[in-house]
């Protein structure tokens, strides 16, 4: 384990263009139970009321997802852990060209990293986006306003349908943003993935197209994922101990 700390902060320190791509591992290290874990949000709720179609055709569907963000609040009491912090630190030292999440919890930019350095390819449970006149929302402050379960708000400004604004089943991944990491991981030299099992496509191909790209790989999450042949380094450990590790490593290397 110490071997491979020291040479993934090796390699950092050696790059010239490092990309992180993150998935739902680094964020239970939060308090953000994996979707589909034992204990993931479709253990209590029905994932197909998250489909696009029944969302805008049924006034209940869009009544239990509201009731989702108001009583469960989802992650809005989740607070960055230390393998975040590690991540806006390699910003800070001026090692990280930047964030592709699979995560909607906006804990990387919480965490102090630049919201245009990351890109999101599920998008932002932060917001609401109105689908007519496409104005935005804070989504605590609208929850505040909108205590009630029993409705889900809608525009202020044209009564237009709000939807909370994260990729659901059946919508297309948002298509700039996907174009804009496909594009950062083609053209950096280390790659890292931490917490994602990179099972759940098209996010998954952003990791190949580095490696295409002659990128070296490295994979920091708890278990096998379905890419570890192509890791030139793999560590199975949890993300937070691990980039604790690596950080002070490569602060030592970069006196």
């Amino acid at each position: 384990m110490e071997a491979k700390i020291n040479k993934v902060a090796e390699m950092i320190a050696a790059s010239k263009k490092l990309v992180v791509f993150t998935g739902a591992g680094i964020s239970t290290e939060s308090g953000i139970p994996d979707f589909r874990g034992p204990d993931g949000l479709w253990t209590k709720v029905d994932p197909n009321d998250f489909t696009i179609d029944r969302f805008l055709s049924s006034g209940e569907t869009r009544k239990k997802v509201w009731y989702c963000l108001v009583e469960g609040g989802l992650m809005i009491n989740a607070r960055p852990n230390q393998a975040h912090l590690a991540i806006a630190e390699l910003e800070k030292m001026n090692k990280l060209s930047s964030v592709i999440t699979q995560n909607i919890d906006n804990l990387h930019q919480r965490a102090g990293n630049d919201p245009k350095k990351v890109y999101e390819l599920h998008g932002n449970m932060q917001w609401l986006n109105c689908l007519d006149c496409g104005e935005r929302y804070d989504l605590e402050i609208m929850r505040r306003k909108h205590p009630s379960p029993d409705h889900f708000p809608v525009c202020e400004k044209c009564k237009g349908l709000l939807k909370p604004g994260v990729v659901f089943f059946g919508e297309m991944l948002p298509q700039d943003t996907l174009r804009m990491a496909e594009h950062e991981s083609e053209k950096c030299d280390l790659f890292i993935v931490i917490g994602s099992s990179l099972i759940v496509y098209p996010a998954a191909y952003i990791p190949l197209y580095a490696k295409q790209s002659g990128a070296k790989i490295v994979i920091i999450n708890m278990g096998q994922t379905g890419q570890d042949e192509i890791a030139d380094v793999f560590i199975n450990a949890p993300a937070g101990d691990t980039m604790l590790r690596i950080i002070a490593r490569l602060k030592e290397i970069m006196k």
